[in-house]
C-alpha cells in the first residue's frame, strides 16, 4: 500500500463544478442491525424520475465535504486542486459493486442511490453531454483494468459499461512495471498528455492486485471575453497578512462588458464564462475581514446554490493572477476514511457485487490534477484510480465593481447546464 501523500501541490484555480446529487436508495442492500451505527445510515431523499437537480445537490455536497477535509489537513500545501467529478465517478463505479455495510457507508459518503434508474440515467446523460465537443474541448473516460482470467460478474460489467461507458481490459498485474505503463498511457491519452504516472508500479501488489478502476477528464476552453496579454502586469498577491509575492496579474478594466456577480457579507463571487457559455469558472474571493479557510469551512451546497441563484449582470473591473498548478499523485485514503468510508479499506469490505465473493478491498484511491489559467483561457485535466486487492489472509455598492484577486481565493469549474462541479481548487500562493 502506498503511503498517503497529502501534499496537495501548487494551486489550481479552477473548479469545474462537479455535481451529481441527491437520490433514493431504492434497492438498499440488506444490512443487519449489528452492522449499522446507532444513528443509522444516511437517508437518501426520495426522488422522482430524472430529478437531476437533486443529484447535483448531492454530488456537490460530497464535493464541499471533501474539500473541507483536504483544507483541514495540517500537512497540505498552500494550493489545492482536484476534480471532484473524477473522484466521485471512480468511487461511484466501485460503489456499484458494494454490498452490506460497505454499501451503506459508501451511500453515507457519496449520498447517491445504488441500482437506481434515475441516477444511472443521469450518469449516462452527463457522460454523453461532457463528451460532445462544440466551441470548447471537454472529454471524460472510464476504464476497468482486470487481472488476467480474474472473474468479474457480468451484471457488474453490464452496469459500468452501459451507464459509465467504461471499457474493460485484461492486465498482467504480476508485472507491475508493465501494468502501470499500460494504465498510465491510457490516462495520458485521455488527458492530452497532462496527467502522467498516475499509478506508480509500487502501488500495484503483484500477488494481491485484481482490479483497478480509472476515470480521466480533460478540458480546454477560451474565455468568452479574453484578457489582453498587453495589460498583464506584475502585482502583489498577499499570501497572508504582511506576506506578499509579486505575480503576473491579468486585468480587464473599464470595459462595457458585464459579468455575473454577487456578494455576501464575507465574499465576492464572480462567474467567468468560457466561449460557448456552457462551462464557466466561479471565483469566491473573501472580503478583507474574512479568510479563505473560514469561507471553506462553512461552505455547503445550500450556500453555493445561493451564490449561483443571486448572480446578476454587473460591470466589473477584474484583476486575476495567471496560475498553473500540477499536483503530485495524491493518496485520498485518509480523507475518505475520515468522511466515513471505513469498511471498504479493510477485511470487512464487501464488494461481492463485483465478483460474487467478499474477496476484494480498496487498497488505494489515487488522484492527480493539472490546471493552467492564462489570458486566452484555461486548460485542466485530472485522473483518479481506485486500486482493489484481494484481502490479506490476516449585493449593493456602486454601479461598477472591483474584483481584485490579490489574496487567496476559491475557484470552481462548473458545467453550467447541470451545475456539476468538474474541477475545484484554492489559490493561496502565486504560481507564475
Amino acid at each position: 500500500m502506498m503511503k498517503t501523500k497529502i501534499t496537495v501541490g501548487i494551486i489550481a484555480i479552477i473548479v469545474l463544478i462537479s455535481s451529481i446529487t441527491a437520490f433514493i436508495l431504492i434497492n438498499q442492500p440488506n444490512v443487519s442491525e449489528d452492522n449499522t451505527s446507532d444513528e443509522g445510515p444516511y437517508e437518501i431523499p426520495e426522488l422522482t424520475q430524472n430529478n437531476t437537480t437533486s443529484f447535483i445537490k448531492t454530488i456537490n455536497s460530497f464535493t464541499f465535504e471533501f474539500l473541507q477535509q483536504m483544507n483541514q489537513d495540517p500537512q497540505k500545501e498552500s494550493n489545492l486542486f482536484i476534480s471532484p467529478y473524477s473522484i466521485f465517478t471512480a468511487l461511484a463505479m466501485t460503489y456499484e459493486g458494494a454490498k452490506g455495510n460497505t454499501a451503506v457507508e459508501m451511500a453515507d459518503v457519496l449520498k447517491i442511490p445504488q441500482d437506481n434508474d434515475s441516477f444511472h440515467n443521469y450518469v449516462d446523460d452527463l457522460y454523453t453531454n461532457l463528451n460532445k465537443n462544440d466551441t470548447y474541448t471537454i472529454s471524460t473516460a472510464n476504464a476497468l483494468w482486470i487481472k488476467d482470467n480474474y472473474p468479474i460478474l457480468d451484471s457488474y460489467l453490464s452496469t459500468v459499461e452501459s451507464y459509465y461507458h467504461a471499457t474493460s481490459q485484461s492486465v498482467d498485474f504480476s508485472n507491475p512495471v508493465e501494468a502501470s505503463e499500460i494504465i498510465n498511457q491510457w490516462v495520458e491519452n485521455h488527458t492530452n498528455g497532462l496527467i502522467k504516472d498516475l499509478v506508480p508500479p509500487e502501488a500495484i501488489d503483484p500477488t494481491l492486485c485484481r482490479l483497478i478502476l480509472t476515470n480521466a477528464i480533460y478540458f480546454k476552453g477560451t474565455w468568452k471575453i479574453e484578457f489582453d496579454e498587453a495589460n498583464t502586469t506584475k502585482r502583489d498577491f498577499e499570501i497572508k497578512p504582511g506576506d506578499a509575492k509579486e505575480t503576473s496579474t491579468m486585468m480587464l478594466l473599464g470595459t462595457e462588458d458585464t459579468f455575473n456577480y454577487t456578494e455576501t457579507e464575507t465574499v465576492q463571487v464572480l462567474e467567468l464564462p468560457y466561449d460557448g457559455d456552457e462551462i464557466s469558472m466561479i471565483i469566491a474571493l473573501p472580503k478583507d475581514d474574512s479568510d479563505l479557510s473560514t469561507v471553506i469551512s462553512s461552505l455547503d451546497e445550500t450556500i453555493y446554490d445561493s451564490w449561483i441563484d443571486n448572480l446578476e449582470q454587473r460591470e466589473v473591473d477584474i484583476y486575476l493572477p495567471k496560475f498553473k498548478i500540477e499536483t503530485p499523485v495524491l493518496n485520498l485514503n485518509d480523507y475518505l476514511q475520515t468522511l466515513g468510508l471505513k469498511d471498504a479499506f479493510g477485511n470487512d469490505a464487501d464488494f461481492s457485487g463485483i465478483t460474487g465473493n467478499k474477496d476484494l478491498l480498496i487498497s488505494d484511491v489515487l488522484h492527480k490534477a493539472y490546471i493552467d489559467v492564462n489570458e486566452e483561457g484555461t486548460e485542466a485535466a485530472a485522473a483518479t484510480a481506485v486500486i482493489m486487492e484481494l484481502k490479506s489472509i490476516n449585493g449593493g455598492g456602486s454601479s461598477r465593481v472591483v474584483f481584485d484577486c490579490d489574496h487567496p481565493f476559491l475557484f470552481m469549474l462548473q458545467h453550467k447546464e447541470t451545475g456539476t462541479i468538474l474541477f475545484m481548487g484554492t489559490l493561496e500562493n502565486s504560481s507564475y
